[in-house]
């Protein structure tokens, strides 16, 4: 299995290379040179196994062999036995048709766990073998920063830069991150929105003096092992539904794209999907892409969802190699244009690939609370945060029309890491869990800078070079 980049430019990498580098240096995003295969039969042995052991045998079709699957396995078993059910990734039945696929069980309560739990270990063994030692630096509009924190907390061979833009965030994301004091770990408010930080994530990358001196690498889903670890669970919840047998849609609140290109990976792998939904909220840059080949960037606006405060979705590259036959050149050429003039004409062939499988949805803050009510009194007093309201609105707004196709919504979120959302919609407020019933009273510990690179590259050295 060989890795190669979206613009072409790059050299190919196996796994291990792509896991360590994150973004190539062509700028590009490293894509799997050709989809692994499951047949039938395949998918067939994966029912029924714990969630764990099919993550681990998923992710072993992406590694080629550099990782052991006695010691893939082993990680898998690991990250996932800290969650806090047994299921991992258990499903609740909200009516008839729509399913809620909860990703949040894990330690930060959110989606971000499900690949970075992994990450974490895997960076781990990786490092280990080599004798090496990398600075992460990652972008975060609120999940990443805290799992990719809780993931490399501690490590002995990492230090980890989070960026996250301030005062855009709910105060129990901004507290999970900025409350871990160990000295590997470091926070930067950036005076921006989460778009800013993402550029200067991709601008130190792109830097290749200071990627080289900092050996930097990626936790945010530029990572292609990061959307390799969110495969499985889609996977996992097509197979208890019955596929392959049974074609299902998946609908999945959307920003920067990865979570829904996991769920695309999964059916290039072989599951049967009827549709992919994709939930927007007033950051409606996907669904106007997809309602109108308007690919075009906006200010971004602040939500009640903040997670998908996002215009420039980086793994939408990924999706336009697809749709341009994997013509690197030609997806270099638009990704270059959309970042000088705004706006990215998507050739019209293209646009109605994507089209004939996706579907867009946007949903604002009043009909998030709406949904969010809605679902309290009809579905037995569920408890969604607002990025799955804004999912299981989209499903119910684009049910396939053979009623025998169920809709499994990703809920990517526990509702206690938006209380005052839950608060306004519900007049009450969500506990959180035991492990982190004192966040509020915690000693925070952030750095505020302007949006400049050249500041943003000093703090990142100087966290480095102190550990080193």
């Amino acid at each position: 299995m060989r890795y190669v980049s979206t613009r072409g430019q790059a050299a190919p990498r196996d796994f291990e290379g792509v896991l360590l580098a994150g973004l190539a240096e062509d700028g590009g995003l490293f894509m799997p040179e050709t989809w692994p295969q499951l047949s039938a039969a395949d998918l067939a042995a994966l029912r029924g196994m714990p969630y764990a052991d099919l993550a681990a045998h998923v992710i072993g079709l992406f590694t080629g062999g550099t990782i052991a699957q006695a010691d893939l396995l082993a990680m898998c078993r690991d990250a996932y036995g800290r969650f806090d059910h047994k299921a991992v990734v258990p499903m609740v039945q909200l009516d008839n048709r729509v399913f809620a696929l909860e990703l949040f069980h894990g330690p930060t309560l959110a989606f971000k766990d499900m690949a970075l739990q992994l990450l974490g270990r895997l960076f781990d063994h990786v490092l280990a073998k080599r004798g090496q030692r990398i600075t992460i630096v990652g972008a975060t509009s609120g999940d990443t920063g805290s799992a990719a924190i809780e993931a490399c907390r501690d490590r002995a061979a990492v230090d980890i830069v989070i960026l996250h833009p301030e005062n855009r965030t709910s105060e129990v994301q901004r507290r999970q991150m900025t409350t871990v004091l160990s000295p590997n770990v470091a926070n930067i408010a950036l005076k921006g929105s989460f778009d800013d930080c993402q550029d200067a994530v991709k601008a130190m990358f792109n830097d290749a003096a200071f990627r080289g001196e900092m050996s930097l690498a990626a936790v945010n889903s530029i990572n292609w092992a990061r959307i390799a670890a969110q495969i499985p669970y889609y996977i996992y919840a097509a197979l208890q539904l019955g596929a392959p047998e049974r074609k299902v849609a998946f609908s999945v609140p959307s920003g920067n794209f990865g979570n829904v290109l996991a769920a695309y990976a999964a059916h290039r792998m072989g599951i049967p999907v009827e549709r992919f939904i994709i939930g927007a909220n007033r950051n409606d840059i996907l669904a106007r892409f997809l309602a109108s080949n308007d690919m075009s960037m906006k200010p971004v606006e602040p939500s009640l969802s903040p997670s998908m405060d996002i215009q420039v979705s980086s793994n939408f590259e990924r999706l336009l190699f697809e749709l341009l036959g994997r013509d690197a050149a030609a997806t270099a050429d638009q990704m270059n244009r959309f970042r000088a003039e705004g706006r990215m004409p998507v050739p019209d062939a293209a646009w109605q690939k994507a089209r004939a499988q996706f579907v867009g949805f946007t949903l604002d803050d009043a009909g998030t609370l709406t949904e969010m009510r809605r679902l309290h009194a009809e579905a037995a007093g569920y408890i969604a945060d607002p990025h799955t309201a804004v999912g299981t609105a989209a499903a119910a707004a684009h049910l396939p029309a053979d009623p025998a196709v169920p809709v499994i919504v990703a809920s990517t979120a526990h509702p206690a890491k938006f209380p005052d959302a839950v608060r306004e919609a519900l007049g009450i407020t969500p506990p959180l869990p035991a492990h982190l019933a004192d966040l509020y009273e915690r000693e925070e510990r952030f750095t505020v800078l302007g949006n400049d690179l050249e500041q943003v590259e000093g703090f990142v050295r100087a966290q480095a070079r102190r550990n080193r």
